[in-house]
């Protein structure tokens, strides 16, 4: 009984931190010094923390490339369908800084489409659109309304 009491008032009063040094050994076994505590001399850490920035200063440069790069392609098809621009796009280009192009995918990809559209366009591309009707329907549906303007036009007219 005397040990019950005694364990569980002495650990109301470390809890109190009245008595027992325990807590202040755990303090001062801890190294405040972060170089310490990482297991590296001061000069290794220094090293180590300029390495970690530039790294991070690497990252955010590509990333905001890639945003530039992505904005660029944004603006490209608003040109292109002649959609309003937005100043987000043409922030992020100009964040960018350096010559933000299309990167070499996207822009074969608008060459193609460009030359696609070009032959769309053109006298061959429209009498190959031609080639592809289907004239029997044109010729039905002229018939049937050239029919029923002609008789419209002999309701009215009582000479006909």
């Amino acid at each position: 009984m005397a040990f019950l009491m005694k364990s569980m008032l002495s650990n109301q009063v470390k809890n109190l931190g009245l008595g027992g040094g325990g807590e202040e050994n755990k303090e001062e076994s801890t190294p405040s010094d972060p170089a310490a505590a990482a297991g590296m001399t001061r000069e290794e850490y220094e090293e180590y923390q300029k390495q970690m920035v530039e790294e991070k200063m690497e990252r955010d440069a590509a990333f905001a490339q890639k945003k530039a790069e992505r904005a660029c392609l944004r603006v490209h098809l608003r040109e292109k369908y002649r959609l309003p621009k937005s100043e987000l796009d043409e922030n992020q280009i100009q964040m960018a800084g350096d010559d933000v192009g299309l990167p070499e995918d996207l822009q074969k990809m608008v060459a193609e489409d460009q030359v696609e559209e070009e032959d769309k366009d053109s006298i061959l591309g429209q009498l190959q659109s031609i080639q592809n009707m289907d004239m029997d329907a044109i010729k039905e549906k002229a018939q049937a309304t050239f029919t029923e303007m002609k008789q419209a036009a002999e309701q009215k007219c009582c000479v006909m």
